[in-house]
C-alpha cells in the first residue's frame, strides 16, 4: 500500500517515535508499504527551520538525507493537485495539510496522520 506521511508524522518518525500510534509505526515499518513524503512537507519544514520554529539537526539538507536513507520517496506537487484544492471544503486552514489531502486522494494513498480535521476530508487515513 502507498502511504503519504503527514509532516508531523515524518518528524515524529525521525525524532520522537513514541508519539506515533502503534498502527502508524507498523504501517511505516512494513516492507510491503511504500512511504512517501510530499514536497509540501519538505517545504513546510524548511520554512519552519528558517523561522526558528523547528529544529532539525543539520537543517533541511539533513532532513532530505534522512528521507532518502529511509527509502522514502518525495512526492512532487502536480498541477492536478492544485486544481483539486480549489474544490476542497475549507475545513482546514493549513495550506500544506490541504495539499497533502488532495495529493493522497489523487494518488490513492493512505494518509498517515493524527490530525482529526484532515480525517474529515474523506481521504483514507491511518493512525
Amino acid at each position: 500500500m502507498k502511504l503519504l506521511l503527514d509532516t508531523h508524522t515524518v518528524l515524529w518518525f525521525f525524532g520522537d517515535v513514541e508519539k506515533l500510534s502503534a498502527t502508524a509505526y507498523k504501517a511505516i515499518m512494513s516492507p510491503e508499504n511504500e512511504n512517501h513524503i510530499s514536497v509540501a512537507s519538505a517545504w513546510e519544514i524548511a520554512i519552519k527551520i528558517s523561522l526558528n520554529k523547528l529544529r532539525f539537526e543539520g537543517g533541511t539538507a539533513s532532513f532530505l538525507a534522512a528521507v532518502e536513507e529511509n527509502g522514502f520517496t518525495i512526492l512532487p506537487i502536480k498541477g492536478e493537485y492544485v486544481k483539486l484544492v480549489e474544490n476542497l471544503p475549507f475545513l482546514h486552514r493549513d495550506p500544506f495539510d490541504r495539499m497533502l489531502v488532495v495529493s493522497a486522494i489523487a494518488e490513492g494513498m493512505f494518509l498517515v496522520s493524527s490530525d482529526t480535521t484532515i480525517q474529515k476530508y474523506g481521504a483514507t487515513t491511518i493512525w
